[in-house]
């Protein structure tokens, strides 16, 4: 019977020895999620396929391994082809080594023995019993197969969990958020505790799903792994955003803090929590100083003003009194937006409450043409 050949590492990939190197990638990716052991329930015939295209990989997936490969490949080709040349060039009455074959000797037989000649006896049959040293070495053969099993397992879901965030992050940085997003949701089917694809997947929950539920989650999740500060304080920002769009201000406060106690430079923070503490824990005089550090940050990062805070540090001063420190945020937002209805609606605000119910109808008047609609309530009450 012919000798049975194992495939070689191209044909375990189902692709030609030609294939490009994105090919051998797109195809080992198909067959490890087609042959992963946890699919098929353990089954050993699934699991020796999936060990068998982890190797292929290792081999033709590193360019200088697949050269080698290719060369001993070559080789073997041509010393199968010369060594079957040489058979069929061999006379058939030759022996190998170039002997003539002998002439077949005459089968000698004897007669079927007789019934006495023929003795029966029962062979007893051994019970076979392991000592303390077989079941020893039976334990630790087990143990070891399941060793290595653990670790190819561990190996391969490392591999494909960080080709999966390489693809997720090229995605994020072109802007495919969905793309993205079922690539960070794969790194974390075989990594669950990968940080960084963590703080990612949550931040695509927060911005592209609006799941802000989910999004906290992520960010838990990702606080209980290894992390720097500064990515520490990034992530308990993310978290703050999360508990604020949960209707769950002392949580987004406390996330908020904890960011900034661990990076006192996060402009982003301070400006949340300003925020927060003063539309949600009605508390201006914090929320001002909040602001005021969140604006000299980006200020000293030279970064572009978010002029919707300093509309919200305006209305904080108005809170408190300080009606002087207010108009001067709400005329610096004007002369950067002056079309921004919202601004003049609360100038209006700021001139009803100091007496000047004329200029207060005016502004009001201005926000109701510039599209501001919640300030017509406040413009028919002028007349």
């Amino acid at each position: 019977m012919p000798r049975s050949v194992s495939p070689n590492h191209y044909q375990v990939l189902g692709v030609p020895p030609t294939a490009p190197a994105a090919d051998i990638k797109r195809a080992y990716r198909q067959l490890v999620v087609q042959y992963h052991p946890d699919k098929h329930g353990g089954d050993v015939r699934f699991e020796d396929q999936f060990k068998a295209v982890a190797a292929a990989y290792h081999v033709l997936g590193d360019p200088g391994r697949r050269a080698t490969y290719d060369f001993q490949l070559a080789q073997t080709a041509r010393r199968f082809d010369e060594e079957r040349r040489r058979q069929q060039q061999r006379p058939a009455t030759q022996h190998v080594y170039g002997v003539p074959m002998p002439a077949p000797a005459p089968l000698r037989t004897r007669p079927p023995a007789g019934s006495r000649e023929r003795h029966y006896q029962r062979i007893p049959r051994q019970q076979v019993r392991f000592n303390r040293r077989d079941w020893t070495l039976t334990l630790l053969l087990l143990l070891g197969i399941v060793i290595f099993s653990l670790a190819v397992k561990v190996t391969m879901d490392r591999v494909s969990a960080n080709s999966n965030y390489r693809d997720g992050l090229r995605a994020y940085g072109q802007g495919q958020w969905s793309a993205a997003y079922s690539y960070f949701d794969e790194t974390l089917h075989f990594r669950p505790d990968y940080g960084p694809a963590l703080r990612r997947h949550g931040e695509l929950e927060l911005l592209l799903n609006h799941d802000p539920r989910a999004a906290r989650a992520d960010f838990q999740a990702a606080l209980l792994q290894p992390q720097s500060r500064r990515v520490a304080a990034d992530l308990l920002y993310f978290l703050g955003s999360a508990e604020s769009q949960l209707a769950r201000p002392t949580a987004a406060d406390l996330s908020y803090s904890r960011a900034l106690a661990l990076d006192s430079s996060h402009a982003a923070a301070y400006l949340a929590r300003g925020e927060t503490r003063l539309l949600a824990l009605r508390r201006p005089a914090p929320a001002v100083t909040d602001f005021t550090a969140g604006l000299a940050q980006r200020r000293r990062a030279a970064a572009p003003t978010p002029w919707h805070y300093v509309q919200l540090r305006g209305l904080a001063f108005a809170t408190l009194g300080r009606y002087a420190d207010a108009r001067a945020d709400y005329f610096t937002v004007l002369r950067a937006n002056p079309r921004d209805g919202r601004t003049h609606f609360l100038l209006g605000r700021l001139a009803a409450r100091t007496g000047d119910s004329t200029a207060a109808c005016e502004f009001y008047r201005r926000a109701v043409d510039l599209g501001y609609e919640y300030a017509r309530t406040a413009q028919e009450a002028c007349h």
